[in-house]
């Protein structure tokens, strides 16, 4: 396999999607990381701090919700320029694609097969509604290519 299927993307519009992306998906996290916050903030050291389990668990969430921004984000990117998606009715219709491909059976075995309260079921539909379709339109508002960059070689 080679790497020129890979489009190029721009720097910058990885760093924004990450950050957008990483933060949209810690809105679901919130309570755990400040119950963790309070205990950083509690402990005496760092070293103690790092000796609890529930802090380890939280630490390798964070980063990898991170690693995975970036891939979401170059991954939506790629599919943005090589859709050649130049629209904000475009990105909304290729987010709301993704958000399909990916929330939908969830929230369907939510319903139906784990009977889940419909606050939270809410609350998961919006999370993905903005970590999707929000994350495709900011993509498409910052710009995904580089004028330099061409996929023609």
């Amino acid at each position: 396999m080679s790497l020129h299927y890979f489009p190029p993307i721009k720097p910058s519009a990885l760093a924004v999607g990450t950050i957008f992306s990483h933060f949209s998906s810690l809105i679901g996290f919130a309570p755990v990381i400040g119950d963790t916050i309070k205990r950083a903030k509690a402990a005496d050291t760092p070293e103690e701090f790092a000796r609890q389990k529930e802090n380890n668990g939280v630490l390798a969430l964070y980063g990898s919700s991170l690693l995975g921004s970036g891939l979401q984000s170059y991954a939506v990117s790629a599919l943005i320029v090589l859709t050649g998606t130049t629209t904000t009715k475009g990105a909304a219709y290729l987010g709301g694609l993704i958000f399909a491909v990916n929330s939908i059976p969830t929230l369907v075995t939510g319903i139906f097969q784990e009977n889940r309260p419909v606050e939270y079921l809410v609350g998961k539909t919006l999370s993905a509604l903005l970590e999707t379709v929000g994350l495709t339109l900011t993509l498409n508002w910052w710009g995904t290519r580089n004028e330099t960059l061409s996929l023609a070689k």
